[in-house]
């Protein structure tokens, strides 16, 4: 069955299910990452995420190469530009990144004008669908965290700076539509209201949460702001990294080469969220799994199906 579609925008329609690229280069060698993109692109998936600070789990000898993937099958397999929707991402500050733009330092208009032309580089095209700021040049409680500190505020680079930026890639063409990510209720509202005092409106049409069955965070607040702003959720780790899958209840903790199990240690965010040792996400898990069974649906595709469609 084809992958039904919808409309992001008026003029920006696409599949319901999104391939993220995150693995390409990393976990997936150039074959596999070929291979997955052509079974999703001929089951009816136009729609492609990526990120300059990607493959994870992240490392300077990789950076790059889920864009760089993405960009070479889209040239090898002679697609129209038009048949596909790229979307991708500008990494916000951090310090465990030294080898993009020294952190990356900040979301200033530099990092996002030297980051975007870095991607087209990457991904052979002249132009982004949707192009993210993949986490807020200011401190905000994520990947994990629900309690706001005040204590930990740094100095950021202003929202308008941001948006500044991003109009002006619109404008020469570098970009169609802005989305943002591990976003807050106050920062959404914020960047709609600094992008409409530069006629930017509606430019901004979606915000990349984590949502799942195991992380509901986008129901307290920010589903409100989406539905009377009209912006859509392009839900990230449906399957809670895997652990909806059902695989990692098994006696010996799920397969070898599987991401949590492979990598362990090196995923803070999984281990950290989605961490069966805790109990309640235990019992939650095997409840959920005995529910597909119940009904003869694989835990995959419950999963999905629950946020997609």
């Amino acid at each position: 069955m084809a992958v039904p579609l919808f409309n992001l925008a008026p003029d920006l329609t696409v599949s319901r299910l999104c391939l993220g690229t995150m693995t390409f280069g990393e976990q997936n060698t150039l074959p596999e990452s070929f291979q997955l993109l052509d079974k999703a692109f001929d089951s009816g998936i136009n729609f492609f995420d990526s990120a300059e600070m990607y493959p994870v789990p992240q490392r300077a000898e990789t950076q790059g190469r889920s864009e760089e993937y993405l960009g070479r099958w889209i040239r090898s397999r002679k697609i129209s530009r038009d048949r596909v929707v790229i979307a991708t991402k500008v990494s916000g500050p951090s310090g465990q990144m030294t080898w993009i733009r020294n952190g990356p330092e900040s979301l200033s208009a530099r990092n996002i004008s030297e980051a975007l032309d870095n991607s087209l580089l990457r991904l052979q095209s002249d132009y982004v669908d949707l192009y993210q700021l993949h986490w807020p040049d200011r401190y905000v409680p994520m990947f994990g965290e629900i309690e706001y500190d005040p204590t930990r505020a740094f100095s950021s680079v202003s929202i308008e700076e941001q948006v500044a930026a991003l109009h002006k890639a619109i404008v020469a063409g570098k970009i169609r539509y802005i989305g943002l990510s591990n976003e807050t209720p106050y920062g959404l509202m914020k960047f709609l209201h600094v992008a409409a005092s530069v006629s930017l409106n509606p430019r901004i049409v979606s915000l990349q949460n984590s949502y799942n069955l195991l992380c509901r965070n986008f129901d307290s607040g920010m589903a409100e702001c989406c539905h009377h702003e009209r912006l859509s959720l392009l839900a990230y780790s449906p399957l809670a990294m895997g652990i909806l899958s059902g695989k990692y209840l098994a006696l010996d903790g799920g397969p070898a080469d599987s991401r949590l199990n492979f990598y362990r240690g090196r995923y803070a965010e999984g281990e950290s969220r989605y961490n069966l040792s805790n109990d309640i996400i235990r019992k939650a898990t095997e409840s959920y799994v005995t529910i597909a069974e119940k009904y003869g649906v694989h835990p995959v595709s419950l999963a999905i199906g629950i946020i997609a469609f």
